[in-house]
C-alpha cells in the first residue's frame, strides 16, 4: 500500500493523470498521451472510409460511424460543455460544422473537420504537459529515505517524511544528502554544481551547513537535520519552479483573441439568414436555392478550419524542423515568445563551458620522470569520485598509462589523497598539503605561482621529495563566441547569471564577450534578476542544472542543455538543445521569426478564402459543394504553406 504522502504529493504536482499512483503500470502505459492515439487512429479509419467510398460505400459508413466516435465524441462533449458554460468558441463552431456537414450528407468533409481539430489540440496539449514535469522529475532526483542514527548507534532507514529537526542522518561516499543540516561528525568534499552553479566541490567539514540535494563525494558524515523536508532547499526550489511557472506570461497569439467573437458571428449570422433572407429576397427557405440551404453553404465556408490548422501546422512543422536540428521545443506557442526575444541569459558551468574539468599539462621542477608521476597520480586517484580525479584518469588513459599500484590509500577530506608507492610517501591535492613537510616548500609555492594562469585549477603530487603540478581548466565551448557574436548582430543583449565566482564569471564572460555579469547568485537570486530583466524586455534563459530551473520556468523562454543538463532543468524549460550545440540558438531564433511570417500568411489566405467563399454562397452563386471544395482548397493551401518551414534552407 502506498503512503498517503505520495498521493498527496502527485494532486497538488497537476501532472496528467497517466502517471497516477492509483494506476497500474500497464494502465499509465495506455493512458499515456490516450487522446493523440484516438486521434491518430481515427485519422487511419478516416482514409480507409475515404478508399470504400469508392468500392462499398456501406462499409464506408461504417468506418466513417468509428470516426465520429472516436473524435466527434469527445468534440460533442466539450462542445456541450462550453455550452452550458454560455460560451462560444472556435471549437463550438469547429464541433457544429461537422455535424451539420454530416446532416447535410457530407460526412466525409465533417469527419475530416474533426480529425484535424483533434489531431492539433491533442498535438498541442502532449508537448505542453511535458512542462509540468519538473516537479515529478525532482521528487525521483530527491532521496525518499535518509539512514536515521538512533542513540544507541543503530542505523535505520527511514522515510524522509517522518524524520524531525534534530535527528541525526548518516550520509555515505556518493549518496545524495537527503535533508538540510549540520556536519556534527566528519568531513568531506560535496558536489554542489546543480544547486549553486558552482564547478568544483566545496569541502564541509563540522559546523558546517549542507544542503539537501549536495552529493557527499569523500568519506561518510554524520549531519544533524536543522530544516524539516517541506522546507529543505529541494523543496524550496520545487516552489520557486511552480511560483515561476504560475507567474510565466501566456503567449496568445491573433486567433485565439478572435476566435470567440468570430465564432460568435457566424452562428447569429447562419441563422439570420436561414431566417431573414426570404424577407430580402425573392426565395423560399427550402430547397437549394432557399435560404436555408444558403446558410449552410455559409457556414460550411466560413467554418474556421483553415484558421485552426493555420497556427498549429506551421508550429508543428517548425517543431519537426528543429528536432532535426538537435532541438525540442515544448509546444508551438513558445515560437512567438522566441520572435521577440531581445535579452538571452545564460549561466556559466555547463552552458557556456564544457561543465568538466579538463587535464591540461603536468608539470615538474626538477624530475623529467612525467610518466611515472602521472601512473602514481592515476593510481592515487582511482580510490575517489571527484571531478580533479575523473580529469587526471581520463588524462592518463588517453596517454595510455596504467595506474601504479598504491599502497596504504588515504583520503583526506577536503584537502587529498596519500599513501605508499615503492616504500616512498605519495601525496596528491592541495599544495598546502601535500608540501607542508618539505624543506623547500617555499620555493615550490613561488614556482607553482608562476605556473597558474587565470581561471585555471591546480593540483600536487609529492612522490617522496619530487613535487609535479598537474594544471585544470573547464573549457569555454568552441562555439560560444561566435554564438554571442551573432546574437549581438541581430541586436540581442547576452548577460551572464552564475552561482559561480566572480573572478572565474568573468574570465569566462571576456573571453566569449559577454559585458554583463552577474555571479555568486543563489537559485532565488537568480530567480529575482530573471524577474526584473524580464520586467523590461523578452528575455530567453539557457541553462543546465537544477539550479537554473526556476529560472528557466520565469523566463519568457527556456533553453536547457539536454545532453549534460539535469532532469529538472530539462523538464522545466520550454527548449532543449538535445545534443547541447549552442550554435543552434542562432538558428532557432531566426526559424521563430519565419514561423511568424508564415502564420501571419496562413491567417490572410484562410480569411481571404472564407470571403471569397462564403459571400457568394448568401447570393446562391457558390453552391454547397463548391463551398465546401474552396473550404477544403484553403485548407490545403494553408497545410502546404506550412510545409514549407520542413525546407532544409529554412
Amino acid at each position: 500500500m502506498k503512503a498517503p504522502y505520495v498521493f498527496d504529493e502527485f494532486f497538488v504536482s497537476n501532472l496528467e493523470e497517466s502517471i497516477s499512483p492509483f494506476l497500474t503500470l500497464n494502465s499509465q502505459k495506455w493512458g499515456k498521451n490516450l487522446s493523440l492515439k484516438s486521434a491518430s487512429i481515427a485519422a487511419f479509419l478516416l482514409c480507409i472510409s475515404f478508399l470504400f467510398s469508392y468500392i462499398s460505400p456501406p462499409a464506408s459508413s461504417l468506418f466513417l460511424s468509428f470516426v465520429f466516435f472516436l473524435v466527434g465524441t469527445p468534440a460533442l462533449l466539450a462542445a456541450f460543455d462550453d455550452l452550458k458554460n454560455f460560451e462560444i468558441n472556435i471549437d463550438v463552431l469547429m464541433t457544429l460544422a461537422a455535424f451539420i456537414a454530416l446532416l447535410m450528407g457530407n460526412g466525409l468533409e465533417g469527419a475530416l473537420l474533426l480529425v484535424l481539430f483533434e489531431l492539433s489540440h491533442s498535438l498541442e496539449e502532449t508537448v505542453s504537459r511535458k512542462t509540468t514535469s519538473a516537479l515529478h522529475s525532482l521528487n525521483k532526483i530527491a532521496p525518499k529515505k535518509a539512514s536515521v542514527v538512533s542513540s544507541d548507534g543503530e542505523v535505520v532507514e527511514t522515510s524522509i517524511h517522518e524524520i524531525t529537526i534534530g535527528t541525526t542522518l548518516l550520509v555515505k561516499q556518493g549518496e545524495i544528502v537527503p535533508l538540510d543540516g549540520e556536519i556534527i561528525q566528519g568531513a568531506s568534499s560535496l558536489n554542489l554544481v546543480h544547486l549553486t552553479g558552482e564547478s568544483l566541490p566545496v569541502f564541509k567539514k563540522i559546523k558546517d551547513r549542507v544542503p539537501a540535494g549536495a552529493r557527499n563525494l569523500e568519506s561518510s558524515i554524520y549531519i544533524k537535520v536543522t530544516t524539516l523536508n517541506q522546507d529543505s532547499t529541494l523543496n524550496r526550489i520545487i516552489g520557486l519552479i511552480t511560483t515561476a511557472q504560475e507567474a510565466k506570461p501566456s503567449v496568445q497569439n491573433f486567433l485565439d483573441r478572435f476566435g470567440q467573437k468570430y465564432a460568435w458571428a457566424v452562428i447569429l449570422l447562419t441563422f439570420s439568414f436561414g431566417l431573414f433572407l426570404p424577407f430580402l429576397f425573392p426565395i423560399s427557405f427550402t430547397g437549394e436555392e432557399g435560404s436555408i440551404y444558403r446558410a449552410l453553404a455559409f457556414l460550411i465556408a466560413a467554418s474556421p478550419c483553415a484558421l485552426i490548422i493555420a497556427t498549429p501546422t506551421a508550429y508543428l512543422s517548425s517543431i519537426s524542423a528543429s528536432a532535426k536540428k538537435g532541438i525540442l521545443l515544448k509546444g508551438g506557442a513558445i515560437l512567438d515568445s522566441l520572435a521577440n526575444i531581445s535579452i538571452v541569459a545564460f549561466d556559466k558551468t555547463g552552458t557556456l563551458t564544457t561543465g568538466e574539468l579538463t587535464c591540461l599539462a603536468v608539470h615538474s621542477l626538477q624530475s623529467d620522470s612525467i610518466e611515472e608521476a602521472l601512473s602514481v597520480a592515476y593510481g592515487l586517484e582511482q580510490h575517489v569520485v571527484h571531478p580533479i580525479a575523473t580529469s587526471i584518469c581520463k588524462f592518463a588513459q588517453s596517454k595510455q598509462i596504467s595506474p601504479a599500484h598504491i599502497e596504504n590509500v588515504q583520503v583526506i577530506p577536503g584537502f587529498g589523497i596519500q599513501g605508499s608507492y615503492k616504500n616512498t610517501a605519495v601525496k596528491i591535492g592541495l599544495a598546502e598539503y601535500t608540501l607542508k613537510d618539505l624543506t623547500k616548500k617555499e620555493e615550490y609555492l613561488k614556482w607553482i605561482s608562476t605556473k597558474k594562469q587565470e581561471n585555471q585549477v591546480l593540483s600536487t603530487l609529492c612522490i617522496g621529495n619530487d613535487v609535479f603540478l598537474f594544471q585544470f581548466s573547464d573549457q569555454i565551448r568552441k562555439e560560444a563566441p561566435s554564438l554571442l557574436q551573432k546574437l549581438k548582430q541581430n541586436k540581442i543583449l547576452p548577460v551572464m547569471l552564475t552561482g559561480d565566482n566572480s573572478h572565474s564569471a568573468n574570465h569566462v564572460a571576456k573571453k566569449v564577450g559577454i559585458s554583463e555579469v552577474f555571479a555568486n547568485l543563489r537559485p532565488e537570486d537568480k530567480l529575482l534578476k530573471i524577474t526584473e530583466l524580464s520586467s523590461e524586455k523578452n528575455l530567453a534563459m539557457v541553462g543546465d542544472g537544477m539550479n537554473d530551473a526556476p529560472s528557466l520556468a520565469r523566463a519568457h523562454v527556456g533553453i536547457s542543455m539536454g545532453r549534460i543538463g539535469s532532469a529538472t532543468a530539462v523538464d522545466a524549460s520550454d527548449v532543449i538543445l538535445l545534443n547541447d550545440d549552442l550554435d543552434s540558438i542562432s538558428w532557432l531564433f531566426s526559424s521563430a521569426k519565419k514561423t511568424q511570417n508564415i502564420i501571419k500568411q496562413n491567417l490572410s489566405l484562410a480569411l481571404g478564402v472564407i470571403c471569397f467563399a462564403s459571400i457568394p454562397a448568401l447570393f446562391g452563386l457558390i453552391p454547397l459543394w463548391t463551398a465546401v471544395l474552396l473550404h477544403e482548397g484553403g485548407t490545403l493551401l494553408v497545410g502546404l504553406n506550412s510545409l514549407r518551414l520542413l525546407s532544409k534552407k529554412s
